[in-house]
C-alpha cells in the first residue's frame, strides 16, 4: 500500500518542505543525499511527520473518549426512574428465583432458569446502582411512590409484574409440581411488567447506557418466559 495515500495534500506538503531544507543543509555541509548522511531519529524529516500524525491521532482518540463518557451521563428522568424502579423489581425477582430453588422436588431445568435468574439480575442490580451513581442520583427511590417517571404513578408494591405477600409465602410453601407451576406464572408476569417498564425506558429515556441495559433486558427476560413455559410443559 502506499503510504503517501493515507497523508493529506497539507502534510504532503510539510514532508517535502522538511525534504528539501534537510537536502539544502546537506549541500551546505559539501553533502548530498545518496552520501548516507544518517541524521538524529528527531531530525528525520519524516519522523516528525509521523510524530505530529500520531499526536493528532491520539488527541482524536482522547477527545473521542472525552465525548462518548459525557453521553453516557447525559440522562433524564426517564433514565432516573427507571434504575431505581427496575432495581427493586430485580430484587424481587432475585428472592423468587432463591426462595424456589430451595423448594423440594423441583424440576431441575426451571431451578437452573432460577439460578440464571439470580444471577443475572443481581449484576444488572449493580450495574443500575452504577450508573445512578455516574449521575449523581440516588440509589434507590425513597420517596414512596413508584412508577412516576411512566406516568402511572403508584405504590412500589405495584409495579407492573410484582408478586404480593401472600404469592410469595404461598409459593415458599408449595414442593414438587406445585411450586414449579407457581413459580413459572409468577415470574412471567413478573417479567412481563418489567419488559413493559425497560421498551418504556428504551423509548423515552435519554441515556445510551441505560437504553442498551433495556434493550437487553427484555430480550433476555422474554427468551426466559419461553424456555419456562417449555419446561413446564
Amino acid at each position: 500500500m502506499n503510504a503517501d495515500a493515507d497523508l493529506s495534500l497539507d502534510q504532503l506538503i510539510e514532508l517535502e518542505r522538511l525534504e528539501a531544507e534537510a537536502a539544502e543543509a546537506n549541500e551546505a555541509q559539501g553533502t548530498s543525499p545518496d552520501d548516507d548522511v544518517v541524521l538524529p531519529w528527531w531530525q528525520h524529516p519524516f519522523n516528525i511527520l509521523t510524530l505530529v500524525v500520531t499526536a493528532a491521532i491520539l488527541a482524536g482518540m482522547v477527545g473521542w473518549m472525552i465525548g462518548d463518557d459525557g453521553a453516557r451521563i447525559e440522562h433524564n428522568d426517564v433514565d432516573t426512574g427507571f434504575l431505581q424502579d427496575m432495581r427493586v423489581h430485580h430484587e424481587q425477582a432475585v428472592l423468587m428465583g432463591i426462595v424456589y430453588r430451595n423448594l423440594p422436588d423441583t424440576d431441575p431445568g426451571l431451578r437452573t432458569v432460577a439460578r440464571s435468574i439470580v444471577t443475572g439480575q443481581s449484576l444488572e442490580v449493580g450495574r443500575m446502582i452504577q450508573l445512578l451513581r455516574m449521575f449523581g442520583e440516588r440509589e434507590a427511590n425513597d420517596s414512596g411512590t413508584a412508577m412516576v417517571w411512566m406516568g402511572m404513578a403508584s405504590g412500589v408494591e405495584s409495579m407492573p409484574g410484582m408478586a404480593t405477600d401472600d404469592e410469595l409465602d404461598r409459593l415458599g410453601r408449595l414442593e414438587g409440581a406445585a411450586a414449579d407451576e407457581l413459580f413459572v406464572e409468577l415470574m412471567t408476569e413478573h417479567h412481563l411488567g418489567g419488559i413493559d417498564m425497560a421498551e418504556y425506558a428504551v423509548a423515552n429515556g435519554a441515556n445510551d447506557e441505560v437504553e442498551k441495559m433495556a434493550t437487553s433486558m427484555a430480550s433476555g427476560q422474554r427468551a426466559e418466559i419461553a424456555e419456562m413455559r417449555s419446561l413446564l410443559e
